[in-house]
């Protein structure tokens, strides 16, 4: 398409690819999404990103990253006949993290239907120079049907910039307002001889109680931290990530059906639908206490006791909305030693083979840390994926992305056991 042309969608599930190629000083690239009504979001919650990562209508998700053979791509799930009656347009845009668009090679934005999975629209190479945002493209409704437009609208100030321009409000360091001028001093007044009291007044009632101003909506946090195999540690410390919950998410997606590798071949063989992924934790505690928080043998583990490392749940589905959950107190910090968070393959394949996985720890207070998974390229059914620390009172999380094969007869629990040294004594578990 070119820039300015529009051409007719199908009102279904549609899937929103933002691709382009990664190289040395290739900054990262985001996908977004805003509603608008009237060219504006209706609330902050009109904006979806890798902070807020799902429409309350359930008519948009951000799914995450693929990196394959050096191809990078950032998707969205649009589903628009779950779009709400007043919302008039979806913008598609994208902001470059560490550089600008004139950096990213390759850039490009398809829109797949996913019910045919096939290409229904296609803006390639927008023209970028220095710009850190852009509005690639839009959904519009036009006499009861949708259309998608090829925009390729540039801006310099970021995804800051963007998303206030269509009314979102942005968290950012408030100043403090100037001291006022001192109040001037009442001019003296002439005392008089004589002296004439007021007249009486009825007493009024006083006027009832303001009611309280209202809260102020809670700004959008655009900050974030992306680990890499550059840059792979991050202090929660230096973030102010050192106290309340840090929740870590593990959510996937399949794109080729695979299940694992074939013996007779060493190549991959089907990967069922059912797949069953499990997060898992290892820790070690200051008092030398060790053990592992997993569903396997209901060892899901405990929020305001020891180990402070609390198993949400037990997903099989690897949506962004929920996933594998798993909650650290860091209230009770100075109790860890270290941390190692891990995924095993429960049932469905036999290999983390053309899986797509993201790992989001999300402090309470502090900037949100993600990383992805590099490809699978061995018969791994585990892999290691960070390591926390407690380094003098320095919580320091590593990505790991470690993928492991156990020899024969040996458990992935027990395979993560060996690589780390934590030295536990390992039964057989179900759940």
């Amino acid at each position: 398409m070119l820039k300015g042309s529009n051409t007719p969608v199908p009102t279904s599930a549609l899937r929103v690819e933002l691709g382009w190629r990664a190289g040395p000083g290739v900054p990262d690239v985001d996908a977004s999404a805003l509603l608008l009504v009237s060219g504006k979001v209706r609330s902050d919650a009109d904006f979806v990103f890798y902070n807020q990562p799902a429409h309350s209508s359930g008519a948009i998700r951000h799914e995450g990253k693929w990196n394959t053979d050096g191809r990078v791509s950032d998707t969205l799930l649009v589903d628009l006949t779950r779009v709400e009656p007043a919302i008039e347009t979806i913008v598609l845009a994208a902001s470059a993290d560490g550089g600008t668009f004139g950096q990213v090679p390759g850039l490009y934005i398809e829109v797949q239907d996913t019910t045919r999975g096939t290409p229904v629209a296609r803006f390639d190479n927008p023209g970028a120079t220095t710009e850190t945002a852009f509005v690639l493209g839009e959904f519009y409704r036009r006499q009861g049907a949708w259309k998608f437009r090829a925009v390729g609208q540039g801006y310099s100030s970021g995804l800051e910039g963007l998303a206030t321009d269509y009314g979102i409000t942005v968290d950012e360091p408030r100043q403090a307002a100037p001291a006022s001028a001192p109040t001037p001093a009442a001019a003296p007044v002439a005392a008089t001889s004589a002296y004439a009291p007021p007249p009486p007044t009825r007493p009024v009632a006083p006027p009832p109680p303001a009611a309280p101003p209202a809260a102020p909506p809670e700004p959008v946090r655009l900050t974030k931290v992306t680990l890499t195999k550059a840059a792979p540690s991050v202090s929660l410390t230096k973030q102010g990530g050192t106290s309340g919950a840090l929740h870590v998410n593990l959510n996937w997606q399949v794109r080729k059906q695979f299940s694992g590798w074939s013996s007779k071949f060493g190549r991959p063989a089907a990967m069922h639908s059912d797949l069953d992924l499990d997060l898992c934790a290892l820790y070690e505690l200051t008092d030398g206490s060790k053990g592992v928080v997993q569903a396997l043998g209901n060892a899901f583990g405990a929020l305001h006791q020891p180990p402070y490392v609390h198993l949400d749940g037990d997903d099989r589905t690897g949506a962004v909305s929920t996933g594998e959950n798993l909650t650290v107190n860091l209230d009770h910090k100075n109790a860890f030693r270290r941390i190692l968070v891990f995924v095993t393959i429960y049932e469905g394949a036999r290999s983390f083979a053309d899986l797509n996985a993201t790992v989001t720890l999300q402090p309470q207070h502090g900037a949100p840390i993600e990383f992805f998974l590099d490809e699978c390229t061995v018969p791994s059914p585990v892999c290691a994926l960070a390591l926390i620390t407690n380094t003098g009172g320095d919580l320091v999380v590593q990505r790991e992305a470690r993928y492991l094969v156990p020899e024969r007869g040996v458990s992935p629990q027990r395979t993560v056991d060996y690589a780390y040294g934590w030295g536990m004594n390992w039964t057989p578990g179900r759940k």
